[in-house]
């Protein structure tokens, strides 16, 4: 299976047997949206809802840090998915939320695991099957294979880059709170970026259907954004959702050295003692 499946691709392999769909919607809290409630009333026919809003470690100082191994047990456990199986993960969010929810299943050792391209509005666009309620589903077993936090960076490291500009950092938010010509009302904080930053609206990776850019074209955003693919990347955003959409874009181009900056400007733009710029990227 590949990372990026298509709705074609899905409907041939609705029943089989190792296969698991999961809801990972997730919204801002300004568009007014209860994925749950929306996963109720329509999701794929068999989907699960991963409730990827609730998947984050609330013990953390970091804002809307990546869940603890034990959590992500836990959630696969009561969705009934097993080791063996596949799981494609889709959304129906403006934020391509499935690429967070990809991130985490990869941290965590599952690899058989994928995107679906253009999410439930394609799939309903097509008149593909769907329905409504709460599948009942027998919890599995699962175990996760390993809790692996070498693709994620800390506040502290990413202090000590903007010192050495080991690596390159990205940040995936729109122009206007990157530069600090508007605020970052989301998270209410002030604009602005983590010096050396690039910024790559998340957004401009997808075509009018939702589905992502080819792969010439994802080449050329990242080139014309300032940023060498055969170098290391640190993704960054408001809160680490956005920035997994450029990580996952980067891992369709081959790029196996890109890393989340899981605090992002949450965590940066909160503490007063992190330098910081504005304007656009130098």
């Amino acid at each position: 299976m590949d990372i990026l499946v298509s709705t074609d691709w899905l409907a041939q392999n609705l029943n089989a047997d190792d296969l698991v769909i999961l809801d990972a919607s997730a919204h801002l809290p300004s568009a007014n949206r209860d994925p749950a409630a929306e996963f109720l009333a329509q999701h794929i026919l068999g989907a699960r809802y991963l409730d990827l809003p609730s998947l984050k470690d609330g013990t953390s100082p970091v804002p809307s840090a990546l869940p603890r191994l034990d959590q992500f047990e836990q959630r696969l456990r009561q969705l009934g998915v097993r080791n063996t199986d596949r799981v494609v993960l889709y959304d129906n969010s403006a934020l391509h939320s499935s690429a967070r929810a990809y991130f985490i299943f990869r941290m965590f050792g599952f690899d058989n695991v994928a995107i679906l391209d253009g999410g439930l509005d394609k799939w309903v666009g097509e008149n593909r099957p769907v329905e409504a309620g709460t599948p009942q589903v027998e919890p599995s077993d699962f175990t996760a294979q390993c809790d692996d936090r070498s693709r994620v960076r800390s506040k502290a490291h990413m202090l000590g880059n903007c010192a050495s500009c080991e690596d390159q950092v990205v940040d995936a938010r729109d122009a206007g709170r990157f530069t600090g010509e508007t605020s970052d009302t989301v998270h209410g904080l002030a604009g602005g970026h983590i010096p050396g930053a690039r910024n790559l609206h998340f957004a401009s990776l997808f075509n009018e259907d939702g589905t992502f850019r080819d792969l010439t074209e994802l080449r050329e955003i990242f080139a014309e954004s300032g940023l060498d693919l055969e170098k290391p990347i640190i993704g960054s955003c408001g809160s680490g959702m956005t920035a997994s959409v450029l990580l996952f874009a980067l891992e369709l181009l081959g790029n196996d050295n890109a890393a989340l900056y899981d605090g992002s400007w949450s965590e940066w733009g909160a503490d007063p003692l992190t330098p910081k710029e504005e304007g656009p990227a130098r």
